[in-house]
């Protein structure tokens, strides 16, 4: 294998090992320059004591060997934190993943991106601003990111792709799972059109924990956040959360600020309320003029 290649198998053994969090690993393996570094030193010791696994991380490194060629061979791409094509948006938030998996392609153009979200039993307002807000987007350039939950996202993705312009879907469990199962379809769509993204190991199924996970990676991912509809208990509201600790500006709009939660947020420093699809682009346009959308 190659230089890098051997670094992509060594940060998947490092994950394997699984004795510091994905975010400690990205950290580590980032000062390191190098996961073969920091799989070493993993492997010969643990605490300052030598450690019960043994000096030898060949063992660990064929494994992984052997799981990136399966990946690779059902058409999945993994890219890591040491990777040229690692997304530059994702890789300036504190909790980016050490790995993602990617079904399609990323490109540059991902670096102008723009996220909309919103609740998975939206009503039919909230649909069609939703559709309007992501062909405007999509004409203008931009690309879509969404989760590909119903609702919301998938209307999203579909207004975007349905214009002409480029989606990405990051989700909730691995790439050889969709979420919802009705959405199989619109995935695979996407993955041939655009991408599908996942921190996710390809097998790995939903849980609770993986959608806020899911959330943090589509903010970091994204210029910004546009929550079109969403409750209390909405993964919407964790992820507007998110872009703020990220640096991000989230856009609200108007009638999500119904919610005493949005009504909160939108006191916030880098909280946009907005009425219409060409409020959004004006403001985006302006603030990215400014170069104030990305630390």
């Amino acid at each position: 294998m190659s230089g890098s290649a051997r670094e992509r198998a060594a940060l998947v053994a490092l994950l394997r090992l699984d004795r510091r969090s994905p975010r400690g690993y990205a950290d580590a393996v980032e000062s390191a320059g190098s996961a073969l570094a920091v799989l070493r030193e993993e492997m010969t010791c643990r605490d300052g004591q030598p450690s019960l696994l043994g000096e030898d991380p060949e063992p660990w490194l064929t494994s992984a060997e052997a799981e990136i060629e399966g990946w690779e061979r059902d058409g999945f791409e993994l890219l890591t934190v040491l990777d040229d094509r690692y997304p530059e948006n994702l890789r300036t938030v504190h909790d980016r993943p050490p790995v993602l998996f990617v079904s399609g392609r990323l490109t540059p153009q991902d670096a102008r991106s723009v996220a909309i979200i919103g609740s998975r039993r939206a009503g039919a307002a909230g649909l069609a601003a939703a559709t309007r807000i992501a062909e405007t987007l999509a004409r203008a350039g931009y690309v879509v990111v969404s989760g590909l939950a119903a609702g919301i996202d998938t209307a999203a993705h579909e207004a975007a792709l349905h214009a002409g312009g480029r989606t990405v879907a990051v989700i909730g469990t691995g790439l050889r799972h969709a979420y919802p199962p009705q959405n199989a379809a619109l995935q695979r769509r996407i993955a041939g059109e655009g991408a599908v993204v996942s921190q996710f190991w390809p097998d790995a199924p939903a849980t609770r924990k993986t959608f806020p996970l899911r959330n943090a990676v589509m903010s970091g991912l994204a210029l910004g956040t546009v929550v079109v509809e969403a409750s209390f208990r909405s993964g919407a509201r964790v992820q507007a959360r998110l872009a703020l600790a990220h640096g991000r500006p989230v856009f609200l709009w108007r009638p999500v600020v119904a919610e005493p939660w949005a009504r909160e947020v939108a006191r916030r420093p880098g909280v946009h309320v907005i009425d219409d699809p060409e409020q959004l682009m004006k403001t985006v346009e302006r603030l990215n003029a400014m170069d104030a959308l990305v630390e």
